[in-house]
């Protein structure tokens, strides 16, 4: 079909990847739970974004220099890695310092967003495209499901990519509203916002030391 082989293969695929927790589906999460609805869609728009370079990325060729060029490698690798890291320290001052300064806040005050929950589209976008180990995986991945031969692979491509998309976009969804909901939660019971957040930024450091570790293979 369309030069595609195997298709509900990929897609049952799909599915159980995008269901593994990972730093763009935690970051989501955080941004709907602590800024809301919209900024929880900006976030996701930016990972849409990510992805799809990396797709592109990927069915052009330009993605194997990862795997040919060792050095490109571990440039995005420790870029990627530092970025993770810096974000989740980020996550976990700014968790600990409204810990330690909540008697001094107003409770009609509104709060500023913490900062590396600003600009979320940028971040989430940026967290994407820093993770060469993504890239890696959609070649892999996207190549099995591609019929050797096929006159015409963009079009193959184009409809693998937007499958990815269209699980994404409705499980980011789920995670922006379960966002809201224990931000409802977390307003009431400051202690566990607090050690809520340190998990998160605990994850997001495991993410960039798993990333600092990896192989090209």
């Amino acid at each position: 079909m369309l030069g595609i082989t195997d298709f509900w293969t990929y897609v049952l695929g799909v599915v159980a990847i995008i269901l593994l927790p990972g730093p763009n589906s935690i970051f989501v999460l955080s941004v709907g739970a602590q800024r809301g609805v919209r900024a929880g869609y900006q976030a996701a728009a930016g990972v849409f974004l990510g992805d799809a370079v990396l797709m592109i990325l990927s069915a052009t060729g330009v993605a194997s220099l990862l795997s040919t060029y060792p050095p490109l490698f571990l440039v995005l690798k420790y870029a990627g890695a530092a970025y993770l890291g810096w974000v989740g320290l980020n996550i976990i001052r700014g968790a600990w310092g409204k810990w330690r300064n909540r008697a001094e806040i107003a409770p009609a005050a509104v709060e500023e967003p913490p900062a590396e929950l600003q600009r979320p589209f940028r971040r989430a976008a940026v967290i994407s495209l820093l993770n060469p180990k993504a890239i890696l995986f959609f070649v892999s991945f996207f190549i099995q499901f591609v019929e050797p031969g096929y006159a015409h692979p963009a079009v193959s491509f184009l409809i693998l990519g937007a499958v990815v998309q269209f699980f994404s976009a409705l499980y980011l969804t789920a995670l922006i509203f379960g966002g809201r909901y224990l931000a409802g939660q977390f307003q009431r019971r400051q202690r566990l916002a607090t050690g809520a957040a340190t998990a998160v930024g605990a994850l997001f450091v495991g993410f960039g030391i798993k990333l600092a570790t990896a192989s090209v293979g």
